[in-house]
């Protein structure tokens, strides 16, 4: 079992910075891949970046990629997103999930965080 708490999120100016933490509890939270996931108002939860349980391999959507940085301290069990030059397409309820497998399909991961709002003004 694992239970995840997302927080960092906010209201932020476009080209502006955020960092998402994830806070995650159980002993086995290193052997889980985490992902990092949002849902923008009217659409679909899309895939933003994922790490593996070592951290030593990472995958970033197109949309992020460049601007959007994902780690993970398993010591603290948090895993983390910063996010750079922030655009307002931005915008989302931005989630942490965690899954035995590294995957950016998000029917793949099991334990879910309950989210937190990102707003990029213009």
């Amino acid at each position: 079992q694992v239970q995840l708490v997302e927080s960092g999120g906010g209201l932020v100016q476009a080209g502006g910075s955020l960092r998402l933490s994830c806070a995650g509890s159980g002993r086995t939270f290193s052997s889980y891949a985490m992902g990092w996931f949002r849902r923008a108002p009217g659409k679909e939860r899309e895939f933003v970046a994922a790490i593996s349980w070592s951290g030593s391999r990472t995958d970033y959507a197109d949309s992020v990629k460049g601007r959007f940085s994902i780690s993970r301290d398993n010591a603290k069990n948090t895993v983390y997103l910063s996010m750079n030059s922030l655009k307002p397409e931005d915008t989302a309820v931005y989630y942490c999930a965690a899954d035995r497998s590294y995957t950016r399909d998000v029917n793949e991961y099991y334990y879910w965080g309950q989210g937190t709002q990102v707003t990029v003004s213009s």
